[in-house]
């Protein structure tokens, strides 16, 4: 589903994806309200959400979504104009499960979904530790530094790339392990953590400081960590 403001966007987004055999706009809203009543009614798998709308913005439609019992099946990917957009970041605790720009390639783009149907968050490279170093900048009030005690050394090695935003094959590959025992170690953490999806064992291996926010791709090596967090 695709929701944005501007028209043409819609219309470009929508012949980009459905020329794919696997992919198919099933609706489009013109701002969050619209958004909101779209998705009861079309139940999407992935919605391209924008974030500066008129009425409801996509920050707080993304939390009425994934807030909706009945929409639990929508993964929200947040699309902004800009590399760190004021709202982008609470859209994160409102549920998005990725970030992308507007300027990305059609590729890009259809990976991105790709990625998101699959449950792996997707955040574009050029914002990604500058979106969490912002949002670590500015604690929210209920916002608690995760304890690793009751983690495996494994686990903490696969928080920290999931946190340096690794896709599950390039973890496996890092690893050396499948990408099936890849998706086992992520449930782990999910329930450990107590994390909704994996966009928040990304901020939780920012605030358990597995990852440098302001160095892309700087994270803790596998092995390197020790249990006394």
């Amino acid at each position: 589903m695709l929701v944005d403001d501007q028209p043409l966007l819609r219309h470009s987004l929508a012949l980009i994806i459905d020329n794919e055999v696997d992919l198919a706009v099933v609706g489009q809203a013109g701002d969050g309200a619209e958004a909101e009543v779209c998705a009861r009614e079309t139940r999407p798998d992935v919605i391209l959400m924008d974030v500066r709308m008129p009425r409801v913005d996509g920050l707080e439609a993304t939390r009425r979504i994934c807030a909706d019992p009945a929409l639990t099946g929508a993964r929200v990917l947040v699309l902004s104009m800009f590399e760190l957009d004021e709202y982008v970041h609470e859209a994160l605790r409102a549920g998005a499960s990725g970030f992308l720009l507007k300027d990305a390639h059609p590729e890009q783009l259809l990976e991105a979904i790709r990625r998101t149907h699959r449950g792996e968050s997707l955040f574009a490279p050029s914002i990604l530790t500058r979106l969490v170093d912002h949002f670590r900048s500015v604690p929210g009030p209920h916002r608690e530094r995760p304890s690793l005690r009751g983690l495996t050394v494994r686990e903490v090695d696969v928080l920290a790339l999931v946190g340096g935003g690794l896709s599950n094959d390039e973890i496996a590959a890092a690893l050396v392990i499948s990408v099936k025992t890849v998706k086992t170690h992520l449930t782990h953490l999910l329930a450990k953590l107590r994390a909704r999806d994996r966009a928040q064992l990304v901020i939780a291996a920012y605030d358990a400081e597995l990852v440098t926010p302001r160095i892309a791709g700087s994270f803790v090596q596998p092995g390197h960590w020790r249990g006394d967090r």
